[in-house]
């Protein structure tokens, strides 16, 4: 049974939008749809030694209906920015080389996209390396679809040719799970209980932050503190 799951891309996720990623077959990114302020799409969150920081990216935001793949960045040197902190920020972290040798050549590229979506893709495709996790990733707009947001997201299943749907659990309040159904598409709904604790800087422990900064700790073993890397 093919799986599939279908999200909006964000920037520089936390680990559970990779352990989706991880337990499907193939991956798609959603960004044919409104772009919404102040949230995960442009920014997200990295320990520091003063508490949470928000690394953000500056977009330009003209209309309510513009889309995510619409959006394009305001700022490119916001990405150096994000570098100097996350590399400040995890100083005594164990793997930051890690981080160094993979994650900073795309943060401190010369060619940085013009859009979000595209740059929010291309560190996605690269976390994903990083993990190990080896999905199909494939943009939305290979499959032609029409339709209200249950109709798009069933169009999307069918012509991928996937009978399992998974998806997290903030979606049970909009998702039609009777039309799924009656279309052969079972929905499996994420489960994010279950998360171990690692060596993370700056106390107390917090699951809620960047991939960052579980890849900042355990390097090529941050596989393993995902759901996904604990059933396998």
């Amino acid at each position: 049974m093919k799986s599939i799951a279908i999200l909006q891309s964000n920037y520089l996720p936390w680990k559970g939008y990779f352990d989706i990623i991880a337990s499907v077959d193939e991956f798609v990114l959603y960004d044919s749809v409104q772009y919404t302020k102040n949230d995960w799409r442009n920014r997200n969150q990295v320990k520091t030694a003063n508490g949470k920081a928000w690394l953000t990216v500056p977009v330009r935001h003209s209309t309510t209906d513009q889309l995510i793949e619409e959006t394009e960045i305001a700022d490119k040197r916001c990405f150096r920015k994000h570098w100097n902190t996350i590399w400040q920020s995890y100083a005594k972290a164990k793997n930051r080389g890690y981080l160094e040798e993979h994650l900073q050549p795309i943060l401190c590229m010369d060619d940085v996209p013009d859009l979000l979506s595209q740059m929010n893709a291309r560190l996605i495709r690269s976390l994903c390396i990083m993990l190990g996790i080896r999905t199909t990733i494939i943009d939305s707009r290979a499959y032609d679809v029409a339709g209200d947001r249950n109709e798009r997201l069933i169009s999307i299943c069918k012509r991928a040719g996937a009978e399992r749907y998974v998806s997290g659990p903030s979606a049970s309040s909009y998702l039609d799970v009777k039309a799924f159904e009656d279309a052969g598409v079972e929905i499996k709904w994420m489960d994010y209980r279950g998360y171990r604790e690692y060596p993370q800087p700056y106390p107390p422990f917090d699951h809620q932050v960047s991939i960052v900064d579980l890849l900042a700790c355990m390097g090529h073993d941050a596989m393993s503190c995902l759901l996904a890397g604990n059933r396998q």
